[in-house]
């Protein structure tokens, strides 16, 4: 069983990989809200999982990459679609039409929280600790002081946002943990290219029933904001992760959930001149101990590498 670097460890060449991605998946926060300007929730979902499938099925065609025949992968494929691109990718851009990007990628970042308990009830060898969960308990922790108490008192279109992010969070969890067994020993370049497809079969409908077929006419901007969405946070970003978890592990790829709240902060308030206010900044910051206590692992001991 391969040992997990320690970050000390790591090389140049995965830290400069893990900075490029967390720029990516934290500018996807900014550019969900700059396609909003111009596109509806369902067509900026579907352009983005369509876009980002296309250019990696050219990636598995150009490296002529094993693709399976096995129809049953098929379903599989359908099932991580909606769990890992549909589901999440609806909810995220849906709430950010209610709360601010910064707030978004610090409620996102409960992904590998929701993972880990879901983990540790779906998996014998996922049981939960004291460390775990003394983490998970910090980091939901940090999830409460971020939504603020506002929230509290009264339930309205902010509160829903807040909420939706969180349930795609909740989402990528139930995929990580489907992932586990669903697409193990396909190329994960493979493996991305057909979750996207299942995204796109997955929105397709809902884009022609709620939106209808898209016109095309919208400002640069926005079409910018989509094709990056498409090639940058989806094709590249997959590649990018795949990557990092082949240099440096499972443990040390999770170091980006940290990475990408401050930079969708400071983005958003580069463009938008988005503020948060000291209840965000004490939540991410609870958010981040947590994370860091549940990816400490013991010193002799070798952690298995789990992709989401």
């Amino acid at each position: 069983m391969k040992q997990t670097p320690d970050p000390l460890s790591i090389s140049p060449l995965a830290w400069a990989l893990l900075g490029g991605l967390a720029l990516i998946w934290g500018s996807s926060f900014l550019s969900n809200r700059a396609a909003l300007e111009g596109a509806g929730v369902a067509t900026v979902v579907f352009l983005r999982v369509l876009g980002g499938a296309v250019l990696l099925w050219i990636w598995v065609a150009v490296r002529n990459l094993p693709v399976p025949r096995d129809p049953r992968y098929l379903g599989r494929f359908l099932i991580m679609g909606l769990l890992n691109n549909a589901i999440p990718f609806s909810l995220i851009v849906w709430g950010q039409k209610h709360i601010d990007s910064g707030l978004a990628s610090i409620l996102n970042a409960s992904t590998a929280i929701f993972g880990a308990l879901i983990a540790a009830l779906v998996f014998a060898d996922e049981r939960l600790s004291p460390r775990k969960m003394t983490g998970i308990a910090i980091g939901f922790a940090g999830v409460v002081v971020a939504i603020g108490p506002d929230a509290l008192r009264g339930f309205d279109l902010t509160s829903a946002g807040q909420l939706a992010i969180l349930g795609a969070s909740l989402s990528y969890g139930f995929a990580g943990a489907y992932a586990r067994f669903a697409i193990k020993g396909l190329r994960p370049e493979v493996s991305a290219a057909g979750m996207l497809t299942g995204g796109a079969i997955w929105t397709l409908p809902i884009l022609l029933i709620t939106e209808g077929m898209p016109s095309l006419d919208y400002a640069p901007s926005v079409w910018f904001a989509m094709l990056w969405l498409g090639f940058g946070c989806s094709a590249l970003a997959y590649l990018l992760y795949y990557r990092i978890l082949a240099l440096a592990g499972a443990a040390n790829l999770a170091l980006v959930t940290l990475l990408i709240p401050p930079v969708a902060i400071v983005a958003g308030w580069a463009v938008y001149d988005e503020r948060l206010g000291w209840a965000e900044g004490a939540g991410f910051a609870l958010l981040a101990l947590g994370l860091m206590i549940l990816n400490r692992h013991p010193s002799k001991r070798v952690a298995p590498a789990k992709t989401p």
